[in-house]
This record gives structure tokens, sequence and C-alpha cells, in this order.
């Protein structure tokens, strides 16, 4: 927690360094747009709708960029550090551009002791030496290390875009992405369309029994 003076100051700095980047042009589009208006509807303060807006605009472009925050931060009457606090406080939202898949690994103690590690050198060799948060020559993978998924019972879990893998080793997941080329799966949760893809046919959402 912080002080109302240290607060301030943290106000003063962001809304600065963000200033040449609020001068620039952003957009979205207007299914967006509408979309954002159906959530700051449902909240007495429009601040509250602070995590739906973001992931509207990482909808939309592909990660958070500071024009996006800046962006937010007007819509909803908050402060550029505000909303920087969201972004950078939730891996979910994605601080730079990443992967058409984005690989995110449990690295939290039931996962570790079940092997997130070998998981994490698996994907390392199978993207030909690709380092967490670096994304491949062709667009297509990303991964990184993340807090906990909320699904210690079946760790070791990893969170591809936004569908969730269980129970996984390293040649069960090898085999997930061997899928995902053939495949081409939507693994993304639409917060415009409220619909999550359909994902890999006949693999389940939860291996939770």
């Amino acid at each position: 927690m912080t002080d109302n003076g240290s607060a301030r100051s943290l106000d003063s700095r962001s809304n600065r360094q963000f200033l040449a980047a609020s001068d620039k042009d952003f957009s979205i589009s207007e299914n967006g747009f509408r979309r954002l208006n159906d959530f700051i509807q449902k909240y007495p303060d429009k601040r509250s709708a602070v995590m739906p807006a973001l992931y509207i605009v990482q909808e939309e472009r592909g990660f958070v960029s500071l024009e996006g925050i800046c962006w937010v931060s007007e819509r909803l009457g908050l402060s550029a550090a505000q909303v920087l606090e969201v972004v950078t406080f939730y891996t979910m939202f994605y601080k730079k551009p990443v992967g058409k898949y984005h690989f995110q690994v449990c690295r939290t103690v039931s996962c570790a002791l079940r092997g997130a590690s070998e998981i994490m050198a698996a994907l390392a060799k199978r993207f030909d030496g690709l380092l967490p948060n670096e994304v491949s020559a062709d667009g297509k993978w990303s991964y990184e290390e993340v807090e906990c998924l909320g699904s210690c019972g079946t760790a070791p879990v990893c969170q591809i875009n936004d569908h969730l893998f269980e129970n996984l080793t390293p040649e069960k997941l090898l085999a997930i992405i061997e899928r995902i080329e053939k495949e081409s799966p939507d693994l993304r949760f639409s917060t415009i369309k409220d619909r999550l893809g359909e994902g890999l046919k006949d693999y389940p959402k939860s291996e939770i029994c």
C-alpha cells in the first residue's frame, strides 16, 4: 500500500510518461466501442469497467500498448498510473506483442513440484531455442512463466491463449502443439462477442474429475 503522497507522485510521473503516447491516434472498432459502453452501463462508477476495457483493447490490438492505456484512462476517468497498475498486476494482459499461440506455464508450488521446469524446457527446445517472452520469427509462438493459474489439483498446467491444459508432461504438451499446427484452433476468448473459441476438437475443457 502506498501513502497519498507516493500515489500522487506516481500519478504525476506516469502521466508525464504517457503524455506523448496520448497524443497519438488510437481507436477501436465500432463493435468494440459499443461493447465497452455496455460494460460501463453495468457499473455505478464507469471506472469499474477498466478490466473489460483493457480486454477489448487487447483483443483488437493484440496487446495493451501505451496508447491503449491512455485511451482507457481517458474513457473511464482514470489516471494512466491507475490503468498501468491493473495492466502490470495481471498476467492476462500482454504488455507487448505475443505469438498467435501464447503459452503461459504456471510456476508456483504445485506445478513446480510436478514438473513445470520440464514443461518450460520442452517449449524452448520445440521452438528452437526461443526465449521466454520472445516471439517466433513466423509470429506463431511465444511462451512465459506465470504465477498460479488456479488448477493445483491438475498440475502442471499451461494456459494456451485462453484455454487451460492440465496434467501435462513434455510429451503430452508436444502432442498438443502438433495438433495446434494441424488444426489452427481458436483458443481465444472474445470479450466483444462474449464467446470462448472452440479449441481443439474433442479435447476436454477440464480434466478435473
